[in-house]
Order: C-alpha cells, then sequence, then structure tokens
C-alpha cells in the first residue's frame, strides 16, 4: 500500500509533522483486511483498558472457543458466562459481548454492511452498543477499514505526540487536536499513525535500542 500521496500532502500542510515523518521514517500502516468485521469489533472490547501482552493471550483463548478461532454472533451467545470467564474476561466485557453478538444476530446492528456507511454513521452505530465508545469505534475505521481521515482526538498517544511535536507545554484538549489536524485533512489517518510511532522511536531511543 502506497502512502506517497499523503506523506507528500502531511510534508507541505505542516513543517512540524514532517520533521516527525523524517525521524520516523516510511509508513507502514496497513488495515487488517482480512479480518472480519465481527472479529475486529470483539477483539478491539477485548483489549480494552488492558495491556498488550495480557490482552493478547486473553483474546487468543476467547477465539479458540469458536471454530476456526473466528468469533461469530450466534456462537458468541450460546457460550455461558462460565466458558468466557474462564479464558479470563471480566463480568462487564462478558456484558458488552454478549449485546454486540445479540444486536448483531437479530440484525439491529448491519455488521457486514458497516463498509457502505460514511465515517459518521459507522460511529454512531457502534457506539449504539454497550462498551463501544467513540475511541473504539474510531480505531475500527481506521484498522479494519483502512478510512483515511480519521484524527482520534481522545487518544492520549496522539495528544502526547502533538504535544511534543508542536513543544507544548500541556497535553492538548480533543478540540485543540482537532485544530491542529485540520490541515492534515483528508490524510489524518496517517498523521495520526506518524504521531504514535514518533512516541515508539521516542521510548527506543530512551532504551538505547
Amino acid at each position: 500500500m502506497s502512502h506517497k500521496r499523503a506523506i507528500t500532502h502531511l510534508r507541505k500542510a505542516d513543517p512540524k509533522l514532517a520533521a516527525v515523518i523524517d525521524a520516523v521514517g516510511p509508513c507502514t500502516f496497513a488495515p487488517a483486511e482480512h479480518m472480519a468485521h465481527f472479529t475486529a469489533i470483539t477483539r478491539s472490547i477485548v483489549f480494552q483498558q488492558l495491556s498488550g501482552k495480557a490482552a493478547s493471550t486473553i483474546y487468543n483463548r476467547f477465539a479458540a472457543l469458536f471454530d476456526d478461532e473466528t468469533p461469530v454472533a450466534h456462537k458468541l451467545i450460546d457460550l455461558s458466562d462460565e466458558q468466557m470467564r474462564a479464558v479470563g474476561l471480566s463480568r462487564q466485557k462478558i456484558g458488552y459481548l454478549r449485546d454486540l453478538a445479540t444486536r448483531v444476530h437479530t440484525g439491529d446492528v448491519p455488521i457486514d454492511k458497516l463498509d457502505e456507511l460514511s465515517d459518521d454513521d459507522i460511529i454512531t452505530t457502534l457506539t449504539s452498543i454497550k462498551g463501544i465508545g467513540r475511541w473504539t469505534a474510531q480505531m475500527f475505521l481506521m484498522f479494519r477499514l483502512g478510512r483515511p481521515d480519521v484524527l482520534p482526538d481522545l487518544d492520549l498517544g496522539i495528544q502526547k505526540g502533538i504535544q511534543r511535536a508542536y513543544r507544548m507545554r500541556k497535553l492538548p484538549t480533543p478540540k485543540r487536536v482537532l485544530e491542529v489536524g485540520a490541515k492534515w485533512a483528508p490524510h489524518r489517518t496517517i498523521a495520526s499513525w506518524y504521531l504514535w510511532r514518533s512516541l515508539d522511536a521516542t521510548a527506543e531511543n530512551r532504551q538505547g535500542t
């Protein structure tokens, strides 16, 4: 996947972001096109408020409860709470997963047609499900659907990345994130990727790697 046009635009639009791009290097962003929509959303729910390693372990155990390790709505409904607790899911997340599965199974949430909707309509649809907020919906837009112009204004990493790039004394508010990022449109997904990676690169440098 080529991001040449996006990077060219971002460099011209924002010299400070251009410096971030230079520091990070080539863009390797690629959405998980192989992953079913339902799988992507269940994975996001499982990963909420957990470290990557712990979340991966729990998710892999959860996925193993399904044929081909692929969660599907009607089979999730049939799982008992005991089965889901046994793989490490909290009672709260079990409730979120059940609400998602039930609404998908009844057709209330048109899971397989989400990619036909606009970004705003997808966010509205997903945030109507228990346990799914704006941030989770934005991650789905970016990392599953590959939508090009998403800026997660509530994301702490994005806020920290902007604070560092712009040498701000305080973390920018979500409103300020959107103001700063307005010039990056219509390529704010790639800008966000670079901001996240800039934090990773800084951490690696601190560790001497």
